[in-house]
């Protein structure tokens, strides 16, 4: 492999860069020669070393995309997509990841917190937004996430949810006792359960960007026309 291959990987949209990554790209058959030329690389400054057998651009990359390379297959989720989107106000220092182990990983000065989950959750695509370089949960599977991790847990404000989509994301869990715990979030106002809930979303003000959403209580007799809680 010439070094125009490896700038040719390096053009791409990706910041991080697997081993695998590259050996695929460059369809190099000699693994020990692939190294070296990594290696000669790393020493000029052309690529930067992150982890083992885990490379970057620079050192400007993109810390949830390497978050989604330390182990295979993983999405951003549980706090990191909660605190984003505001349904959890403390903030995290730590990135939160779903995979197929439980680990916590210092590296290159950010800490990443990796929580296992079963493989029959892990490899469902629904509730996952593909970015342009790696996987993250959408608010409802975030949450539907951490309520499957945790037997209890607080959620400081439920209302940028949609309770339709947390009931479609719901069966993938296959978790009795998940679902009734799913059951006991409650409407401050009305004290119906958050899932019989419909979320509406309301006329943009203009030269708005910023969608507002209501949640109407589907409940016999209740005028409740927005969630709190």
């Amino acid at each position: 492999m010439e070094k125009a291959s490896i700038l040719s990987i390096l053009r791409r949209e990706n910041t991080v860069f697997t081993f695998k990554d590259i050996l695929l790209a460059s369809a190099e058959t000699n693994v020990l020669l692939l190294k070296r030329r990594i290696n000669y690389y790393v020493k000029n400054k052309e690529l930067y070393p992150i982890r083992r057998g885990i490379y970057a651009k620079d050192k400007n990359y993109d810390r949830l995309e390497l978050a989604t390379k330390i182990f295979i297959p993983s999405y951003v989720s549980l706090e990191t997509v909660l605190a984003k989107e505001g349904v959890v106000f403390q903030q995290y220092d730590r990135i939160f990841v779903v995979s197929y182990l439980a680990r916590e990983i210092s590296c290159d000065g950010q800490k990443y917190f990796f929580r296992r989950i079963k493989d029959m959750i892990l490899t469902n695509s629904l509730g996952i937004d593909i970015k342009k370089n790696y996987a993250i949960a959408t608010a409802e599977r975030a949450f539907l996430d951490t309520l499957y991790l945790n037997k209890s847990y607080h959620f400081d404000n439920l209302a940028p949810l949609d309770p339709e989509k947390c009931l479609e994301l719901l069966p993938i869990y296959r978790n009795q006792a998940m679902a009734e715990r799913l059951k006991s979030y409650r409407c401050n106002r009305c004290r119906h359960p958050f899932i019989q809930h419909t979320q509406t979303e309301l006329a943009q003000k203009p030269g708005s960007n910023q969608k507002t959403y209501v949640h109407k209580c589907e409940a016999k007799n209740c005028n409740c026309l927005d969630f709190e809680g």
